[in-house]
């Protein structure tokens, strides 16, 4: 299974999830105007906005290489994986912590409805939770014997790491609206609402923040895993090249890998048998790591 078929199910998944959610959430909110149920429903539309953009990210980057983008659209999906982190920051995080802003100036209780808030935030954590436990089912083939945090760093497919964040995000984030909501019962005092926002919030905005970090690192071009490097060095070395002088790798996609080297060759050497030894050397390479899709190797004299 490629990265992008694990994504696209966690992603669809979520999708599922978040639309029903935002709806449940909205409806509360106007029935209890609980600034908290506003920061969730926001927090849910922006989600489902980002999962959509996900989905399109995925389609776009199957697109054929042509003239104009001749290593083909691979990095569509950072680039909407960046996006994501945008929308995270600006529609959830900020939005929410304007309404606790807001909800501070003008405290008031949940006069209405007081069960409504409750019963929906612990669905929707229900639901949610079934979304991340999709999430984690579909990384793990992918994660290995990492820890989720890992994984989510090193992953070059961003879509799973992106779903994962999204969900814990989304289950811290209905914890907190949930204590917002059961201390303003509680105490009737509405600025308990607004710290279930502005916690909300404030955890949209970090974690918009490590996905922003995390996907600029892809768009900038980052090199093949340690690994894979060792894979492809060991590769290149066989009949007719004795070593490898240089080597560079770069991500094109998640499973698309550029690899550059510079091979060496030996002085009494033919043309042809120059041309055979690099043959020989791409088809060890693609078959050690599959995904190296474009490979150029110049042939050299160690000096």
């Amino acid at each position: 299974m490629s990265s992008h078929e694990g994504g696209t199910k966690a992603i669809v998944a979520a999708l599922s999830a978040n639309i029903g959610i935002a709806v449940v959430k909205f409806v509360a909110y106007l029935l209890t105007h609980s600034s908290s149920m506003l920061a969730e429903s926001v927090h849910s539309l922006a989600d489902s906005g980002n999962q959509l953009l996900l989905l399109l990210g995925g389609k776009r980057a199957r697109k054929a290489a042509d003239v104009e983008h001749p290593f083909g659209y691979g990095r569509e999906r950072y680039l909407y994986a960046f996006m994501v982190s945008i929308v995270l920051f600006s529609l959830g995080g900020l939005f929410a912590l304007y309404e606790a802003w807001h909800k501070f100036e003008d405290p008031h209780p949940i006069e209405s409805w007081q069960w409504v808030p409750v019963a929906v935030l612990l669905a929707a954590i229900l639901m949610e939770g079934a979304s991340f436990r999709t999430a984690m089912r579909e990384s793990k083939q992918a994660r290995g014997s990492r820890s989720v945090f890992e994984y989510i760093r090193a992953a070059k497919a961003p879509e799973l790491p992106v779903v994962l964040l999204e969900d814990f995000g989304a289950l811290v984030g209905l914890v907190f609206a949930l204590f917002g909501v059961g201390m303003t019962l509680a105490t009737d005092d509405g600025r308990w609402d607004a710290v279930g926002s502005a916690a909300i919030g404030l955890l949209l905005v970090v974690i918009a923040v490590i996905l922003a970090l995390e996907t600029r690192s892809m768009l900038l071009g980052e090199s093949a895993t340690p690994a894979d490097v060792a894979a492809i060095r060991a590769a290149l070395v066989g009949e007719g090249v004795p070593s490898v002088i240089h080597l560079r790798t770069m991500h094109l996609g998640p499973d698309e890998l550029l690899v550059a080297a510079k091979i060496e060759v030996s002085s009494t050497e033919t043309a042809p048998d120059i041309a055979r030894a690099i043959d020989d050397a791409e088809a060890r390479v693609r078959a050690a790591v599959p995904i190296s899709t474009t490979i150029y190797l110049e042939p050299d004299l160690r000096r």
